[in-house]
C-alpha cells in the first residue's frame, strides 16, 4: 500500500511557490488515492489536472498499482487545515466542538490558535427595539470536532 506521507510529500514538493495548499490526502486498503487540495480562490480543473500527472510521473505503478483522484474538497467536507478557514472568512460556518456543543455563524477572525465566529444573539437578550444582539464568540481550534461551511440558497 502507498504510504499518505510519501503522496504528501510529493504534494508539497509539486505546490511548493504556488496558492495551492493541501488539505487531505486519504489512501484506501485497495490503494484508491484521493488528494484533496485548493486555493483561497478555488482550485481550477487545470490546477488538478497538473498535479495529477506530477502525482502519476512520480509514483511507480510497476512497484504497486492504485488509482489516484485529485480534487477540491467540494461543499460540505468538513475543515482539516487552517487555510480553508482563512478562505472562508466572512461566509457562514457551522462548528461542532468537542464537548458536543454547535455554533453556527458568521466567520469572522482565524488566528494563529483561534477562530472568532459571529453568531445570531439569541443568547445574549434583546434590545430596545425587541431585535437579538449578535453574539461574537472565540473558539480555539483545539476545540473543535469539525467544522465546515455552510451554502446558504436565496
Amino acid at each position: 500500500m502507498t504510504e499518505s506521507s510519501k503522496i504528501e510529500n510529493l504534494v508539497r514538493e509539486y505546490i511548493k511557490g504556488t496558492d495551492i495548499f493541501l488539505v487531505e490526502v486519504k489512501v484506501s486498503r485497495n490503494n484508491e488515492i484521493t488528494v484533496y487540495v485548493d486555493t483561497q480562490k478555488g482550485i481550477t480543473v487545470d490546477e488538478c489536472a497538473g498535479l495529477n500527472i506530477f502525482l502519476e510521473k512520480n509514483l511507480n505503478r510497476e512497484d504497486e498499482d492504485f488509482s489516484l483522484q485529485v480534487s477540491s474538497p467540494g461543499i460540505g467536507h468538513p475543515f482539516r487545515v487552517k487555510e480553508q478557514y482563512l478562505k472562508c472568512e466572512g461566509r457562514t460556518v457551522a462548528v461542532t466542538l468537542k464537548d458536543g456543543k454547535k455554533h453556527e455563524g458568521i466567520l469572522r477572525n482565524v488566528s494563529e490558535e483561534s477562530l472568532m465566529l459571529e453568531t445570531a444573539g439569541q443568547r445574549k437578550g434583546r434590545t430596545r427595539q425587541g431585535k437579538s444582539e449578535d453574539q461574537l464568540l472565540t473558539i480555539d481550534f483545539e476545540d473543535i470536532k469539525t467544522a465546515k461551511e455552510i451554502i446558504i440558497f436565496r
